[in-house]
C-alpha cells in the first residue's frame, strides 16, 4: 500500500476503535467481542509502528504512551471551579430556596439535580476539538495538570469528531466503583502493598501518579456534569440542554440526572436516593441542586468560593449495630500503639465493615466500648467506619473495662510490652498515646525508612512506599540508616528495577549524606519534631552530637520548646537502639554540620510569621516554607496572636476559625504566590 493508503486505513481504524471504546464505556452497549476489538488494536500499533511519522495524540494507541513524569506542573482555570456549600435537612433546603427567591425578585427557574458522587472533580479542556490539557480543581484557581493521566481513562474522548467550539472546558467527578476499588485492595493485598481507605482516596491516588501505567492500570472512571467554559460558540440557555449537547459529543453524563419544576421534586429526587444509594455502584454522600437556567446562575454569581446558584444537599451518615470481636491494637510510624475494632462483618450502605478505629485508650475510656459489646457503628460522609458507642442493654456480663496496659500485658516480662517488638511501651505525661520507644521496631521501620526519604527529610528520590515495603520484605534493610549500605546487587533483587533505576537510587542515596542537620533531624522521625523543630535544633546545636547529649533543661531553654517536646528528644536519644542506627549513620558518611549563617541583609519579609492551612496547588506546603524562610519570613505551624498571615489552600481546618477570631490577616495560594515573587 502507499502512504496515502496506509494513512486512510490508519484513521478508519482509530474511527472505528474509538466509537467502540464509546459503546463499550460510555453506552454500555457493545457490538463486538474482546477479540475483535483487539485484533482492530494490534493492528493500528503494527500500522504505527511501521509509520511512526503517522502517529498523532489523540491516537487510541497513546492513552498510554507517556514517559513518568518528575512532577506535576499547574494550571490556570479559565472559570474558577468552586466548592459547593452544604445543607443536611429539608429545612435548610428551604432556607437555601427562600434566599434565590429574594435574590431573584421572584424570577422563574427549575432545578437540575444531580447524585453527588466520592470522587476527584477534574476539568478537560478541548482545543479544536482535540483534548489538549486535565487539570484537578486545586484551589479552584489554579489546579495540577493531570493530562496524561486523565488521557488512560477509556470514556473520556481524546477527540470530538462533531461540531463542537473551538476551545470549551468540561467539568467532571473521576471515580472508582465499588467493584473496583475491592479488586484494587485485594490485588494490593496480595502484594503486600498497603491498602486505599476508600474509593474516593483510591481514586485520587490513582490519578496522582507520576507515572500514567500505573493509572492505566486502576479501574477509573467518570461522569461530566457541566460546561466549564466554551468560546466562540452560541450555547443552549439552560444547564440541563448542555448536559445533552455534551452527550451528544460523546461525554459520559450520569443517566441519574433529573430536572425537578420546583424544590418539593428536589425533595423527591433526594428522598428516593437516600434509601438506596447502596444500590449504586459507586459512593455517593447526596445530591447536588442547580438552578437551571444559566442566566440566573450568572446574575446570582458565588459568594466566597461557592456558587449561590447550586447546593449540595447531604446523606445523612449510615449506622448500623454488630459486635466487637475483639480490641487489638497496630503500631504506627513513630511507636503509637492505636487501637482498633475487629467486628461482625455488617453491611452499611451495601459496604461490608470489618474493622473500625478505635483512636486512643482515652476515648475508648470514655466511651465505655468493651470487648464483647454490641456497639452502634458509624460510617461518617459514607466513608470512614467510627464506633459511635456501645448498646450498654445488650453487654454480656463479663465484659471488663478497657485498658491498654492490661491488653499488652507480657507476663513473662513482667510488663506492657508491643506487640511487635516486644519492648517496654511508656504514656508520657500529660499525653493520651501509649508508644513503643524503640526505631529498629519492625511494625515503625517501613513506615520510617518512607517518612525518611521522602522529600521533606532526606530527599532519596525513588524510595517510596512501595520500594521500602518491597526492601523490607526482602530482608536487605532494617532500619533507614541501612539505606546508606545498599549496593546495586542488592536493588536488583527487586522486582521492576533495572541497572539505571538502581544506580539512580544509589545517586540519591549518596547525595542524601549533603543534606543539612535539620533535614537528618526531621527525619529520625522523633515524636512531636516536626521540620520547624527540627530547625530550631539544628541553629541551636550545631551538630548531632551536641544534640544527642542535650538534657531536657537545655532543650527547654530554646523559645518554641517545652517540656513534653524537650522529653520526647531526650528518650529518642537515650534508647540503645536509636543510638545504634545514628551510629550506622555516621559510619557511612552521614555526618551533617549546620551551615553558618548567611550575612545579616533585610529580607522582604522579615518579622513577618505565616500559618499555612489546607493543601496547595501550585508547590507543596515544604517548598511554600522554604521560601518563606529564604525571604526572611517565619512559618508556623499554629495560629497565635503572633502571626501576621493565614494561607488557605484547599480543604482548610480549624485554624481558619481561630484566625479570624484573632483578626488575623487571611490570604489565598494567589496572594502567596504574589508575595513569595513566584511566576
Amino acid at each position: 500500500m502507499d502512504t496515502e493508503q496506509i494513512k486512510a486505513e490508519i484513521e478508519q481504524l482509530r474511527a472505528e476503535i474509538e466509537r467502540h471504546n464509546h459503546l463499550y464505556y460510555v453506552l454500555d452497549s457493545p457490538e463486538i467481542s474482546d477479540a475483535e476489538y483487539d485484533r482492530m488494536m494490534l493492528r493500528l500499533h503494527q500500522l504505527e509502528a511501521e509509520h511512526p511519522e503517522l502517529v498523532t495524540a489523540d491516537s487510541p494507541t497513546q492513552r498510554v504512551g507517556a514517559k513518568p513524569l518528575s512532577s506535576f506542573s499547574t494550571v490556570k482555570h479559565p472559570v474558577p471551579m468552586l466548592s459547593l456549600g452544604n445543607v443536611f435537612t429539608e429545612a435548610e433546603l428551604d432556607d437555601w430556596y427562600a434566599r434565590l427567591g429574594r435574590l431573584t425578585s421572584g424570577a422563574d427557574f427549575d432545578f437540575v439535580c444531580e447524585l453527588k458522587m466520592d470522587g476527584l472533580a477534574v476539568a478537560l479542556t478541548y482545543q479544536d476539538g482535540k483534548l489538549t490539557t486535565g487539570a484537578t480543581r486545586g484551589d479552584g484557581e489554579y489546579g495540577e495538570d493531570i493530562t496524561l493521566n486523565l488521557r488512560t481513562i477509556r470514556s473520556v474522548p481524546l477527540a470530538i469528531s462533531k461540531p463542537s467550539p473551538s476551545r470549551f472546558e468540561v467539568r467532571g467527578e473521576a471515580y472508582m466503583t465499588r467493584a473496583g476499588f475491592e479488586k484494587l485492595n485485594l490485588t494490593r493485598s496480595r502484594e503486600g502493598a498497603p491498602l486505599f481507605a476508600n474509593p474516593r482516596n483510591a481514586a485520587a491516588g490513582s490519578l496522582r501518579q507520576l507515572d500514567p501505567r500505573l493509572t492505566a492500570g486502576r479501574p477509573l472512571d467518570i461522569y461530566i456534569y457541566m460546561l466549564g467554559y466554551a468560546d466562540n460558540s452560541l450555547l443552549p440557555p439552560t444547564h440541563w440542554e448542555r448536559l445533552e449537547l455534551l452527550k451528544s459529543l460523546g461525554f459520559k453524563i450520569n443517566p441519574n440526572n433529573r430536572r425537578a419544576p420546583n424544590i418539593e421534586e428536589v425533595k423527591e429526587f433526594y428522598r428516593f436516593w437516600k434509601d438506596r444509594r447502596h444500590d449504586l455502584p459507586y459512593e455517593a454522600d447526596g445530591i447536588v441542586v442547580k438552578i437551571n437556567q444559566i442566566e440566573l446562575q450568572q446574575r446570582l454569581g458565588d459568594v466566597g468560593r461557592e456558587p449561590r446558584w447550586a447546593v449540595a444537599f447531604k446523606f445523612p451518615a449510615l449506622q448500623a449495630t454488630t459486635r466487637l470481636k475483639e480490641i487489638r491494637i497496630s503500631v504506627g510510624r513513630t511507636g503509637t500503639m492505636n487501637p482498633y475494632a475487629v467486628l461482625e462483618p455488617v453491611q452499611i450502605g451495601g459496604v461490608t465493615v470489618k474493622q473500625a478505629t478505635l483512636h486512643n485508650e482515652d476515648d475508648i475510656v470514655r466511651k465505655d466500648i468493651r470487648e464483647g459489646d454490641t456497639i452502634i457503628l458509624q460510617r461518617a460522609g459514607d466513608v470512614i467506619p467510627q464506633v459511635v458507642g456501645p448498646v450498654v442493654a445488650k453487654r454480656p456480663p463479663d465484659a471488663r473495662p478497657f485498658s491498654m496496659i492490661e491488653k499488652l500485658y507480657d507476663p513473662r516480662k513482667g510488663l506492657a510490652a508491643c506487640p511487635e517488638c516486644g519492648s517496654a511501651i511508656v504514656k508520657p505525661a500529660e499525653e493520651v498515646m501509649y508508644y513503643c520507644p524503640d526505631a529498629a521496631c519492625p511494625a515503625q521501620a517501613e513506615q520510617r525508612i518512607e517518612h525518611f526519604a521522602s522529600r521533606s527529610a532526606m530527599d532519596i528520590r525513588g524510595i517510596g512506599e512501595q520500594l521500602s515495603a518491597a526492601l523490607m520484605r526482602k530482608a536487605l534493610v532494617q532500619d533507614f540508616a541501612d539505606l546508606y549500605y545498599l549496593t546495586e546487587s542488592d536493588l536488583l533483587q527487586l522486582e521492576a528495577t533495572k541497572s539505571k533505576k538502581a544506580a539512580n537510587i544509589l545517586a540519591s542515596i549518596a547525595r542524601s549524606k549533603q543534606k543539612p542537620l535539620d533535614r537528618l533531624v526531621f527525619a529520625l522521625g522523633i515524636r512531636h519534631v516536626g521540620s520547624e523543630t527540627a530547625e530550631l535544633l539544628a541553629n541551636r546545636f550545631k551538630s548531632l552530637d551536641r544534640l544527642m547529649e542535650a538534657t531536657a533543661e537545655e532543650l527547654t531553654r530554646i523559645p518554641g520548646i517545652g517540656p513534653r517536646i524537650a522529653e520526647s528528644i531526650t528518650a529518642f536519644f537515650s534508647n540503645e537502639a536509636n543510638r545504634h542506627i545514628i551510629q550506622k549513620l555516621k559510619g557511612a558518611g552521614v555526618v551533617p554540620e549546620e551551615q553558618p549563617a548567611a550575612a545579616s541583609r533585610q529580607l522582604p519579609l522579615e518579622g513577618l510569621e505565616f500559618v499555612i492551612t489546607g493543601k496547595l496547588s501550585r508547590f507543596t506546603r515544604e517548598q511554600a516554607e522554604q521560601r518563606i524562610k529564604d525571604l526572611g519570613g517565619s512559618a508556623k505551624s499554629d495560629v497565635t496572636r503572633k502571626t501576621n498571615y493565614l494561607v488557605t489552600g484547599m480543604e482548610p481546618g480549624s485554624k481558619v476559625e481561630r484566625a479570624r477570631k484573632l483578626g488575623i490577616t487571611e490570604i489565598n495560594e494567589s496572594e502567596l504566590v504574589n508575595m513569595l515573587g513566584f511566576s
